[in-house]
């Protein structure tokens, strides 16, 4: 009888063990990474090259399914020391021909509209509302970076992919009380972002990012649809060509260059 007793003790102890082993095992695996540092991949991503040009066919779906397409050519450089500059201008049709957006900053954004030949500055209080007529907002298409302004945690991780919720941090200016992301593990580009209404705290917009690439050595994902389910409204990009690491001179980021045409 004590054999046996002792010969039971000692395959339960194992078994703890084993499992034991297994459960730390599994637990470092799943948390290998933290969710600041799934952010800081996908910035790092997102912001690999050290400057882009690239021409898109913008394309806005209203509600009833009619279709507007504009084609738009957009600049950017990676500031090492700062906040990125961006330039986005449009090509046709002819309403919008010539009018460019700058950003050189979250919080320094112009716009040039050649109907009034005057470049307006963009106040902080309009940063976060439509851009041109698109779902996207101002601070939308100047935006490259999450941490800055979101703190992050993982809600779930899969093989594939991993899915965080960010909040605003105390004093971000940001246009939304939260939003989602599903980060693919391949690319650590965020193939869906949910971003949530700032006041009602409902789903408001979705952006998908699908047909990811690589170009040029850089992750680049060639249609991107931003989705008001509020609205019923939504604005496709597809990329039609980009190239990566000109030697972009700062000078295109400035508000001379706005004014000059393609």
């Amino acid at each position: 009888m004590d054999k046996t007793v002792k010969k039971q003790k000692a395959f339960f102890l194992s078994l703890v063990l084993l499992l034991s082993f297994y459960l730390l095992t599994f637990t470092r695996l799943s948390w290998a990474l933290t969710a600041d540092e799934v952010v800081d991949k996908v910035d790092t991503t997102m912001r690999e090259a050290k400057d882009s040009v690239g021409m898109s066919k913008m394309i806005l779906v209203e509600k009833d399914g009619s279709e507007r397409v504009r084609q738009i050519k957009a600049y950017f450089k990676k500031n090492p020391k700062g906040d990125d500059f961006t330039l986005t201008r449009f090509l046709s049709p002819a309403d919008v021909k010539g009018v460019s957006f700058l950003s050189l900053s979250e919080d320094e954004m112009y716009l040039y509209m050649p109907a009034f030949g005057k470049i307006r500055r963009i106040a902080s209080h309009v940063k976060h509302e439509s851009f041109m007529g698109t779902d996207f907002s101002y601070d939308d298409i100047g935006k490259t970076k999450y941490k800055d302004d979101y703190d992050s945690k993982i809600l779930e991780e899969t093989p594939a992919e991993y899915v965080l919720e960010a909040s605003p941090k105390p004093k971000a200016e940001v246009g939304y009380s939260k939003i989602k992301l599903w980060v693919s593990k391949e690319s650590w580009i965020p193939t869906k972002v949910e971003f949530y209404h700032p006041k009602k705290g409902s789903l408001l917009k979705v952006l998908t990012n699908s047909q990811v690439e690589k170009i040029q050595g850089h992750w680049t994902p060639r249609k991107m649809v931003m989705e008001n389910v509020e609205d019923k409204h939504k604005t496709v990009l597809e990329v039609t060509e980009i190239k990566y690491d000109t030697g972009l001179s700062s000078e295109v980021f400035s508000q001379r260059n706005l004014k000059q045409s393609e």
